[in-house]
């Protein structure tokens, strides 16, 4: 097993040494490790989950929702564990292997105290960097929301909801986070 105190430098190889379920990310070719999320990170993912749910019953979408931990190949300095993302039917087969390898079309992080400035910092960059199209962060704390559009390979602020509004997809047509729902 690689212990994370000896090198200054990971890869995706050292990495893979990691037992399964391990609290780490790679990101910058650092080893990142994270305490488990807080209470209200999980109730703001089941509600964030229930409303991805509803939304792929009534759009019928075929596209895929996954949760953290999994695992985004994205070079081999960056595997980082998003709370949650979308990858479109068209782009599955692409994607999905034993890894998600490659920016998925939509990615949400929701904030906690542990992982604040690398969701806001880098790996909002990696995101920007590698092309996913849409990146959502929940702030569970200020009660709002922030949605991201990569345009012309830089993101912009699209939306900037506060608890008593929605914030609405683009990329995603149809999905819509009623925050009031998800900060309850």
């Amino acid at each position: 097993m690689l212990t994370a105190d000896k090198k200054k430098k990971y890869t995706v190889d050292d990495y893979l040494l990691l037992e399964e379920g391990a609290p780490f990310q790679l990101i910058n070719y650092d080893l990142i490790m994270s305490p488990s999320p807080l209470a209200i990170h999980q109730q703001i993912l089941f509600e964030l989950s229930e409303i991805a749910v509803l939304h792929r019953i009534n759009q019928g979408r075929r596209g895929q929702w996954l949760y953290s931990p999994i695992d985004v190949k994205f070079d081999d300095g960056n595997i980082l564990q998003p709370d949650m993302l979308y990858i479109s039917e068209e782009r599955k087969s692409e994607l999905i292997k034993d890894r998600i390898e490659g920016a998925p079309d939509l990615i949400i992080e929701i904030l906690s105290p542990s992982n604040a400035y690398y969701d806001l910092r880098q790996k909002k960059d990696i995101y920007e960097k590698y092309g996913v199209k849409e990146y959502i962060i929940i702030d569970p704390i200020q009660q709002n929301a922030d949605l991201y559009i990569l345009k012309d390979g830089a993101y912009h602020l699209q939306q900037k909801a506060q608890k008593n509004e929605v914030l609405t997809s683009l990329v995603l047509p149809g999905f819509a986070i009623e925050l009031a729902k998800v900060f309850k």
